[in-house]
């Protein structure tokens, strides 16, 4: 009889060097992927995004109405959002990258902080002033649950909510 297979947790205990690359890797990122739940077929999807942060450090979309991944938001608002990207040399999955688990909501044109949001966002991406206020572009908001962290190679963490709230938010 064998011995069973010990399993081992690729996790690391969770430091203020994995809450501080979290916390840049939402800061420094100007679009991602958001993964979420096709209504009719209930088949996952990812799809390319613009990514902001709000003025608290949240992580931020102005998204169209007519977009298949608006549809599915707003039939389903848990949604996972992965950013930060590979840098130009070296093996891309050694370069650190997030998931964060998130609850989004819509704020919508004429909804108390949209106009503050839409000139915090034009900061970041003043670009999207060509469209920002076509009528069917309006702001996701992910408020973020938890997370996992793949601070590159061997360099896993997961992630609370509170971890990644900005210091001085």
């Amino acid at each position: 009889m064998t011995e069973p297979e010990k399993k081992i947790d690729p996790i690391r205990p969770t430091d203020d060097d994995a809450r501080n690359l979290g916390r840049d890797l939402i800061v420094a990122a100007r679009f991602g992927a958001v993964a979420v739940t096709d209504p009719e077929t209930q088949s996952p999807s990812v799809t390319r995004i613009a990514v902001g942060t709000t003025p608290d450090g949240a992580p931020v979309t102005l998204i169209s109405d007519l977009s298949s991944h608006t549809t599915a938001l707003r039939a389903n608002t848990r949604c996972s959002l992965l950013l930060g990207e590979p840098g130009p040399k070296g093996d891309p999955l050694t370069h650190p990258r997030i998931t964060l688990d998130c609850q989004a909501s819509f704020l919508l044109k004429g909804e108390d902080g949209y106009d503050d949001m839409r000139d915090h966002y034009l900061l970041s991406h003043p670009k999207s002033k060509l469209y920002i206020d076509f009528l069917d572009f309006n702001f996701v908001i992910f408020d973020i649950l938890d997370a996992r962290l793949n601070g590159g190679f061997g360099k896993a963490f997961r992630l609370t909510a509170d971890d990644l709230r900005q210091p001085d938010a």
